[in-house]
């Protein structure tokens, strides 16, 4: 795994260290682990999300390269995170607002009892070889994702299930028998786990030949040269920094802070477009009301960034 704060100084990159985490694996004391997770964070200054549950951890946290590392060797000391894994980029600002550790059913929510990537699951393709696996004619390529993630950024060629939640997933497959047309299914999602779950749902459902981005896009977007790359767009993260291009660098997009919505710089001269009250995406299904009371949230907003703070709110 490439570790890029070795491969670059965050001076050029972002004085913030982003670590992409997730691993399944039987974690039964996972609502015992929530707490001393939580301090251990909060000791070492660092933000983000973390979710811990029976099946696991998934989360995504930032700070700087030290403490980044501290509650990464922390994780690794525990013998049910000793093979964890992670990716890494950088952001020019925190891209959180706080830490947060929560205890959850499912590290990533499917709704589908008794699927455990851990004895079922597809085949893992490196970033390198991905490109011939998609560019197969026997292969069909499908975005785990949702709507507003797939709208900024896909893989060439690829069939957008355009799921509004990955509990619609399920459905969506077992809905589109067309599925079965082609021998190979190749998979992939941010950052490879949704996959974990989707691939072993679809061996479940009886198809054979299942293969999975290792690392997803981000993986892809750091490794592959843009000039050799398929994907086409930019690729949503759930952090401030919205979305990130080839070699992991922050994208042009935006946040529509109504609806969540990435917005492109042309999105934000439409005459719909209110900062912080509504977009292109949402300006029709938003009340008087609403908007009068995200009216009043942005102008908390503003009036901390003059006090030189962030608002929770934003």
């Amino acid at each position: 795994m490439t570790d890029i704060s070795t491969t670059a100084h965050p001076e050029t990159q972002g004085q913030f260290l982003v670590a992409a985490l997730y691993h399944f694996v039987s974690l039964p004391r996972f609502a015992d682990f929530r707490e001393p997770l939580q301090a251990v964070c909060d000791a070492n200054g660092v933000k983000g999300t973390l979710l811990v549950a029976h099946e696991g951890i998934n989360g995504t946290i930032a700070g700087s390269d030290e403490s980044i590392a501290a509650v990464l060797a922390y994780l690794r000391a525990q013998p049910e995170f000793a093979r964890l894994e992670h990716k890494e980029s950088r952001a020019s600002a925190m891209p959180f607002l706080r830490m947060k550790v929560r205890l959850k059913k499912e590290i990533v929510t499917m709704g589908v009892e008794n699927i455990d990537p851990n004895k079922v699951v597809g085949t893992y393709i490196e970033p390198k070889d991905w490109n011939a696996l998609i560019s197969d004619p026997d292969t069909l390529v499908i975005d785990t994702r949702n709507d507003y993630e797939t709208a900024i950024g896909l893989f060439r060629g690829a069939v957008d299930p355009k799921t509004k939640s990955f509990r619609e997933f399920p459905d969506w497959v077992r809905n589109n028998t067309g599925l079965h047309n082609k021998p190979k299914i190749a998979m992939y999602c941010t950052g490879g786990i949704r996959c974990e779950k989707a691939t072993a749902f679809m061996k479940e459902q009886g198809f054979e030949e299942v293969y999975h981005l290792k690392g997803g896009i981000l993986k892809y977007l750091e490794e592959v040269p843009e000039e050799q790359s398929l994907w086409d767009g930019a690729c949503f993260v759930f952090d401030e920094r919205v979305s990130v291009t080839h070699g992991l660098e922050e994208g042009e997009h935006t946040l529509c802070h109504a609806c969540r919505q990435p917005l492109t710089p042309e999105d934000l001269l439409s005459p719909l477009h209110e900062e912080g009250v509504s977009c292109i995406h949402c300006h029709e299904i938003r009340t008087d009301e609403d908007r009068e009371r995200y009216r009043q949230r942005q102008r908390q907003i503003t009036l901390a960034k003059k006090r030189g703070e962030r608002h929770l709110g934003s």
